[in-house]
């Protein structure tokens, strides 16, 4: 019969072993809401995100004006209750326009980034995975295609092709497509020289499974990284193009078009004509970058055991 000093020691042992049991990880929607509770950040990222896509989604039922629709009795008005964000030079509501903006930015963005990024990130992996003569021409391809900077890039696209929006997408996507390419490559690198991948050639796994099995899933986060940090540059690409007349054309209203061209002029008279899209395009940027690191640590197979 064990005395009561043996029982007492079991249980203290017994006590510890519980405590050094780790908790069982919470699954696919508790998993993720486990995430946004203990990510702040991450939250703040997505629920900006959120907003800017039902601002998108619903902008005709939240502006109260007409994108177009012009008073010349309040030419460059102050923010009032009538006109929440004041008026343009024209006497349009900017609120409105931010509003309507929001759907023509964030679908350039979205698309640009989407396209650019998707194709870039199948390429680099295939250079990456391959390597050989394939990965040095696709390396020597980017190379010169990185060497032309990206606002004469896509200022030569859409001055071939056209100002109108498709144009304008595939031009930004073209300047995005590059990077993707790079980081997606240098990933796929590391991976491939991985003791699971290597163990997975070995067994005699054939390249498609190894890849999308492997692969893959570990190109993930630097995927939602180089997307989210890719947006606001996209947005800010759109921007450019707009200032020099090239991008989005008047009267369809784009954050870009509004910081630029004539509202710069009347920075001191008007200041709340920039202000606003600014504020927009920042907050929108700045959400992206956050949710992106969210996700990143949700679907990075790395981080799942911690």
């Amino acid at each position: 019969m064990a005395s009561p000093q043996n029982v007492d020691n079991i249980s203290s042992v017994n006590e510890k072993l519980l405590a050094e049991v780790p908790t069982r990880r919470p699954g696919n929607v508790r998993y993720i809401i486990y995430y946004l509770r203990h990510k702040p950040l991450g939250t703040i990222g997505v629920s900006i995100c959120t907003i800017m896509i039902l601002t998108a989604i619903f902008a005709n039922l939240i502006a109260p004006h007409t994108y177009q629709e012009q008073n010349y009795m309040a030419l460059k008005q102050s923010p009032s209750l009538e006109y929440l964000f004041g008026t343009d030079n024209y006497g349009r509501d900017i609120f409105s326009r931010v509003v309507h903006g929001t759907r023509i930015s964030m679908m350039v963005g979205f698309l640009a980034v989407i396209v650019g990024t998707g194709i870039g990130a199948f390429i680099g992996l295939a250079s990456g995975y391959f390597m050989g003569k394939l990965d040095a021409l696709v390396q020597r391809i980017v190379d010169m295609w990185m060497s032309f900077p990206d606002l004469i890039l896509a200022l030569t696209i859409v001055a071939v092709f056209g100002n109108t929006v498709p144009n304008v997408i595939m031009a930004i996507a073209a300047t995005i497509l590059p990077r993707g390419v790079r980081v997606i490559r240098s990933n796929t690198l590391a991976i491939r020289e991985m003791d699971y991948t290597l163990a997975a050639r070995a067994i005699g796994a054939s390249d498609t499974r190894i890849i999308l099995r492997h692969v893959m899933p570990n190109t993930v986060a630097p995927f939602l990284i180089i997307m989210s940090s890719m947006f606001g540059t996209a947005i800010l690409t759109e921007a450019g193009l707009s200032y020099l007349g090239l991008g989005i054309s008047e009267p369809t209203p784009s954050w870009g078009r509004m910081l630029t061209g004539q509202a710069a002029q009347y920075l001191s008279t008007a200041p709340w004509m920039l202000i606003f899209p600014g504020v927009a395009i920042t907050m929108t940027v700045m959400g992206f970058a956050f949710a992106g690191d969210a996700l990143r640590d949700i679907f990075d197979p790395r981080q799942r055991g911690r």
